[in-house]
C-alpha cells in the first residue's frame, strides 16, 4: 500500500518523519514523501536545523486516490504553512471524503481544523492545539494516541515523539485494517 505523508518545505519535525516512514517501510508499503514544492523539504530537531529529505511529488500532481493513507508528521511551523496551502488542505480533505485512514502527530491537527475534519471527532494532539480543536467542533483528550473510527473515516492522533511507538501501531494496525 502506498501512504502519502504531506509536509511543508520547511518545519517538519524531523523525528515524526522518520519514525513513521519506517514503520511503513518495515511493513513492506511504501512511504511517498508529498509537499508543496519540489525538491527537498528542510526537516528540523525541535528548533534547530535537522536533516533534508528529497520530495516525491508536488500535492497539485496527486490526488488522495493514489494512497491507502495519510500521514501527517508536526513540528510547528509545518502544520502553520499546509493550511495556508489550499492544495495541501484539499488533499487532506479528499482523504476523510474518500473514506481513506489519516493519521496526525503534534501539531499537525492545524491542517486537519483549516480542512474542517475535527467537527464531530474525538483526537488528541499537542497540548497548545486543545482550543483550536474545540474551537473547530472537536472533543480534544490527552491521550497518548486517540482512535477515532466513524465508520469507514478513521483518524488516530498522538501528542508528541514521546508517543512516537504507540502512534507508529496504531496507525499501521488501522491502515491495515481499513484495506481489507
Amino acid at each position: 500500500m502506498r501512504i502519502a505523508f504531506l509536509m511543508a518545505p520547511e518545519g517538519v519535525e524531523q523525528v515524526e518523519l522518520t519514525e513513521p516512514w519506517q514503520a511503513v517501510r518495515d511493513a513492506g508499503d511504501e512511504p511517498v514523501l508529498i509537499s508543496t514544492k519540489s525538491g527537498r523539504i528542510q526537516a528540523f530537531q525541535h528548533l534547530d536545523k535537522g536533516d533534508t529529505f528529497p520530495v516525491d511529488d508536488v500535492v497539485s500532481h496527486v490526488s488522495a486516490d493514489s494512497f491507502g493513507g495519510l500521514v501527517l508528521p508536526g513540528g510547528v511551523a509545518n502544520p502553520d504553512a499546509l493550511r495556508m496551502d489550499e492544495q495541501a488542505v484539499s488533499f487532506v480533505r479528499d482523504f476523510f471524503t474518500q473514506g481513506r485512514p489519516v493519521a496526525a502527530i503534534c501539531h499537525a491537527p492545524w491542517t486537519l481544523v483549516e480542512a474542517d475534519m475535527v467537527r464531530g471527532r474525538t483526537l488528541t494532539s499537542w497540548p497548545s492545539l486543545c482550543t483550536d480543536i474545540k474551537n473547530a467542533g472537536g472533543t480534544w483528550v490527552d491521550e497518548e494516541v486517540q482512535i477515532c473510527d466513524q465508520g469507514n473515516n478513521i483518524l488516530v492522533t498522538s501528542r508528541k515523539p514521546d508517543d512516537l511507538p504507540a502512534f507508529c501501531r496504531a496507525f499501521m494496525r488501522e491502515f491495515g485494517r481499513a484495506m481489507v
